[in-house]
């Protein structure tokens, strides 16, 4: 089970980073389907996600809620955004895979889960981005079936999971019970598919 956990990731991990790669000059400043991020914006979501959860994974404490926020802000790409992905993949993987790692509890900001769990959150975090990233810029989304299934089943579970008012994405979408999976897990988390 932990070792399907952290392929899955991986391979979330290297089709993100292979969309991020293809992004051309002209693309970064261009809307995704997260309505206040731009290209750069939401690349720089995903890096400063995996360098967080990778502090938090070694032991280091959460920052103060109030201070995630502006942090987000901050530039984690520099002039490399393609390096600056890579490095913070890696850094994620590299936290997971210490000994004990996915045995322990962590406080992240969906709460304090389980170490399995916090591979399940960044899993979905690649997946559905990945798919606005690939639908801002024109790219084939490369997430199977296979993978973004089991993501489904957990985001659904953890939605009704979730106190009131802690709703951190957009109302779930209407979509087809044929659709691609990735599809689905994006409908799931406020995305409309069949646009764009």
């Amino acid at each position: 089970m932990t070792d399907r956990l952290l392929t899955s990731l991986d391979t979330a991990l290297d089709g993100a980073g292979q969309l991020v790669g293809a992004v051309a000059a002209e693309q970064w400043e261009l809307p995704t389907p997260c309505s206040d991020w731009t290209v750069r914006q939401l690349v720089n979501h995903l890096v400063g996600g995996n360098r967080l959860f990778a502090r938090v994974l070694r032991g280091e404490p959460l920052p103060p809620l109030d201070q995630l926020g502006r942090r987000g802000a901050e530039d984690q790409l520099g002039g490399d955004p393609a390096a600056a992905f890579a490095g913070s993949a890696d850094e994620l993987r590299a936290a997971l895979r210490a000994p004990g790692v996915l045995a322990g509890t962590y406080t992240v900001p969906a709460g304090t889960l389980p170490g399995s769990a916090v591979v399940h959150l960044r899993t979905v975090e690649m997946l559905v981005h990945g798919w606005d990233l690939a639908r801002a810029t024109g790219q084939q989304v490369p997430f199977s079936d296979d993978l973004a299934e089991p993501e489904l089943a957990f985001s659904g579970d953890m939605l009704q999971r979730l106190p009131a008012g802690r709703q951190p994405f957009a109302p779930s979408r209407p979509v087809s019970g044929d659709a691609p999976a990735i599809d689905r897990l994006a409908a799931l988390l406020g995305r409309t598919p069949d646009q764009g």
